[in-house]
């Protein structure tokens, strides 16, 4: 690409069409990035990995940048309450025990006071 000129971008209908125009017509990267007029032919097996993975859905994912590694991904919401609830009941039944180890002491207190 000559210096100076932005990158082309390219809509997630057009590299769906580009990919299955190969699968269809049996072509090599090159040839499939010729056709199209896609400046590199690495372009088109990274599209056609993307829509082996991930489907036709991948091509609506934004992909710009590196990967975040400092950040812990985030938790689908059933995941996280499931891990919320199973933290929750040993802390209850903690303090549950608190409290009847209390009442015990307190009782037999009460007791050796009464004598």
């Amino acid at each position: 690409m000559p210096k100076g000129q932005p990158n082309k971008k390219y809509t997630p209908e057009f590299k769906i069409k580009v990919v299955e125009t190969m699968h269809k017509e049996k072509l090599s990267y090159s040839e499939t990035a010729r056709q199209f007029d896609i400046s590199n032919h690495s372009r088109v097996a990274s599209w056609e990995r993307i829509y082996l993975e991930e489907g036709k859905e991948g091509f609506y994912i934004e992909r710009r940048g590196r990967k975040s590694t400092c950040r812990p991904k985030k938790l689908k919401k059933e995941v996280e309450e499931d891990l919320i609830s199973e933290v929750q009941r040993p802390r209850a039944e903690n303090a549950y025990l608190k409290k009847l180890n209390a009442l015990v002491s307190e009782r037999v207190r009460q007791e050796k006071n009464h004598k």
